[in-house]
C-alpha cells in the first residue's frame, strides 16, 4: 500500500487550510510530505482522466502537506480492484459497478461524495445501417476498456435485451478511432457529457446516437437504485439531436483506513472550491484545462446522495457540519 501518513496531519491545521474549523484540535502545523495519495482515474479519452486530474491538482494545492497523484486505469471496476488491493487510496467509479448484489459497498471502501452523472452513449457513424438497439446482433461493438464502467453497464443492457454482439474491449479514444476507421460498427461509452473522445469524433465525422429508451426501462426494473432516465442534449455533440438514454451517478471513493480529518479536508475542498476544479488540471490526452464541465454538477445537495454506499466518517462529518 502506497500511503505515508507520518508525520500525521493535525486536524486543526488541515481543516483551517481547507476552509473549515473544528474546536479542540491541535495547532501543530502539518509538515511537507504528510500524506501522499494516489487517485485512480480512467483510460485515455475519458472524463475520469480529466476530472480526476482536476481533483488531484486541486486537493494538492488546497490541503497542506498532501500530494495527490493520478493513476490511469481501465476505470470503474479496475479502480475498485486497486482500492481494495491498497494500490491507491482514492478512486472514481460509477455507482452501478460499485453496488454489490446485496446492495452494499465492497469491504473496506466508502464514499467521499457523489460527483456527477454519466450517460450511456451508443455511437454509430451517420451512414451506419444500425438504427436501433436490436441491430447490434452480430455486429462489432466496443464495450469499453476491460474493467471499466462502460463494460459493466453495456454488458448488462446487452444481456437484458438478449442481444449477442461481437464485443471488443477498447478505451474510449481507441473506440472512437476504430469506429471512424470502420474497424467496429458501434461503440458504447458510459461517461460525462460531453466526453472528449466523442466530441473529437463528431467534429471530424458525422455520427449518430442510438436511443436507449427501452434499455433504460429494463435497467430500472432489473436493478433498482443506481439508474435514472436521462437525455443527451442536442448541444452536446456537433450535428447530433437530443437522445434519450440512462444516467448513472459517479462517486469518489476512499479506503476506510484514510484518517477522518484528511477525508474531511478533501471533502471541504471539493465543495467549497468547485469553480476552481472546473478549470484545474490536464492529463496528457485531455482537452484544455479550462474545460471540465462535469465539475459544475458538483454540489452539496446531490453530493451526499450515494445510495446504499456509506460515506467515509470524515465526509459524513463534513456534511453534518454543513447543517449547522
Amino acid at each position: 500500500m502506497v500511503l505515508n501518513l507520518e508525520p500525521r496531519l493535525s486536524r486543526r491545521a488541515v481543516l483551517l487550510a481547507a476552509g473549515g474549523l473544528l474546536a479542540g484540535c491541535s495547532a501543530r502545523q502539518p509538515e511537507p510530505g504528510g500524506a501522499r495519495l494516489r487517485l485512480a482515474t480512467g483510460p485515455a479519452g475519458a472524463v475520469y482522466r480529466r476530472i480526476g486530474g482536476s481533483l488531484a491538482e486541486h486537493i494538492t494545492e488546497q490541503v497542506p502537506g498532501t500530494t495527490v497523484t493520478t493513476v490511469p486505469s481501465g476505470a470503474s471496476t479496475d479502480n475498485i480492484r486497486m482500492l481494495r488491493a491498497g494500490e491507491v487510496q482514492l478512486g472514481l467509479t460509477s455507482l452501478d459497478a460499485l453496488i454489490t448484489t446485496d446492495g452494499r459497498a465492497p469491504e473496506g471502501l466508502s464514499a467521499v461524495c457523489r460527483l456527477y452523472d454519466s450517460h450511456l452513449h451508443l455511437v454509430v457513424m451517420a451512414d451506419s445501417a444500425i438504427g436501433e438497439f436490436g441491430d447490434l446482433e452480430g455486429k462489432r461493438v466496443s464495450l469499453g476498456a476491460r474493467d471499466s464502467g462502460t463494460e459493466f453497464t453495456s454488458l448488462r443492457v446487452l444481456r437484458l435485451a438478449r442481444v449477442r454482439a461481437d464485443g471488443r474491449y477498447l478505451s474510449q479514444a481507441a473506440s472512437a478511432a476504430a469506429l471512424r476507421d470502420g474497424e467496429i460498427d458501434a461503440m458504447f461509452s458510459l461517461t460525462g457529457v460531453p466526453t472528449p473522445a466523442i466530441t473529437d469524433l463528431a467534429q471530424r465525422q458525422r455520427i449518430r446516437l442510438i436511443p436507449l429508451d427501452e434499455q433504460a426501462g429494463a435497467l430500472f426494473t432489473a436493478f433498482p437504485g443506481p439508474y435514472a432516465p436521462a437525455r443527451v442534449p442536442a448541444t452536446a455533440y456537433a450535428g447530433v439531436p437530443a437522445t434519450r438514454t440512462v444516467a448513472v451517478p459517479n462517486v469518489l471513493l476512499a479506503r476506510n483506513d484514510l484518517p477522518d480529518d484528511l477525508v474531511y479536508a478533501i471533502t471541504d475542498t471539493i465543495f467549497t472550491h468547485t469553480g476552481t476544479i472546473t478549470s484545474a488540471g490536464r492529463d496528457d490526452t485531455g482537452p484544455a484545462p479550462e474545460d471540465v464541465p462535469e465539475a459544475w454538477q458538483i454540489n452539496v445537495r446531490t453530493g451526499i446522495a450515494t445510495a446504499s454506499i456509506p460515506l467515509h466518517p470524515g465526509a459524513a462529518a463534513w456534511f453534518r457540519a454543513r447543517k449547522h
